[in-house]
């Protein structure tokens, strides 16, 4: 491993080869705030715009991947602010989704609402073998999940468990998560990280980086496509 770099609060880069590995641990929750957010765009734009970097890992703190949006906006009552929030949260994991570097996650535990989209926009996900909470818990607290999301876990979740970790709210722990389709694989706790720059460190060296950049627009972009129209249309409905 070398070259560590402070993006920003709670955000960290790190070089090794090929990858650019990027460290989210806030000490607390790893919530997705704005600035979080403004970060991880940062950080994805270093990783896009450098010709040595084939592959990209998100890596949570121990026991924690993401809790989701910043509670402090989403309790806060200000309708614009928490649409623009969960907007911005959408842009980010479209921008995930539609990467041109294969981006895998280190999924170090619980990984809720928002936290559980962004494992959804990844290539490859390896979590932890831990009892933890990952899922879409939105119904379960008043809350409607925006389009977008929708679409995205269409395109990713299995079809046998969509209804249950959708519609009904249901979390899964580590190995739970595989058959739901937020996961790929586990692996021991201890050896989350490693084994996420180990697959990503394969991608990369494997894949060739156009055609990747290529496959992902052809295969991914009616879904894309359809995700920033409805992003679009959230922020539309607000300001009207």
């Amino acid at each position: 491993m070398d070259e560590s770099n402070r993006v920003a609060a709670g955000l960290t880069t790190e070089l090794s080869g090929q990858v650019l590995i990027v460290h989210l641990d806030d000490g607390k929750a790893n919530a997705l705030s704005t600035a979080t957010l403004r970060a991880l765009h940062e950080a994805l734009d270093a990783a896009e715009s450098n010709g040595s970097v084939r592959a990209v890992v998100l890596h949570g703190r121990p026991g924690r991947f993401s809790g989701g949006f910043d509670l402090a906006v989403m309790r806060g009552g200000d309708l614009a602010a928490i649409v623009g929030l969960v907007s911005d949260g959408g842009e980010l994991v479209r921008r995930i989704y539609g990467c041109s570097l294969p981006v895998v996650a280190a999924c170090t535990g619980h990984a809720i609402a928002a936290g559980a989209l962004v494992l959804l926009g990844c290539d490859m996900r390896i979590g932890a073998d831990i009892d933890c909470k990952i899922g879409l818990n939105e119904v379960a607290i008043g809350l409607v999940l925006p389009q977008w999301a929708l679409t995205l876990a269409e395109a990713r979740l299995s079809r046998r468990h969509a209804q249950l970790v959708v519609v009904d709210a249901q979390l899964s722990n580590g190995r739970e998560a595989v058959a739901a389709g937020f996961l790929d694989s586990v692996v021991a706790e201890g050896d989350v990280l490693s084994a996420a720059v180990a697959a990503a460190n394969g991608l990369a060296t494997t894949l060739d980086p156009a055609a990747y950049a290529g496959t992902v627009a052809a295969y991914r972009g009616p879904t894309l496509e359809r995700m920033a129209e409805q992003i679009a249309a959230d922020r539309a409905a607000v300001q009207a």
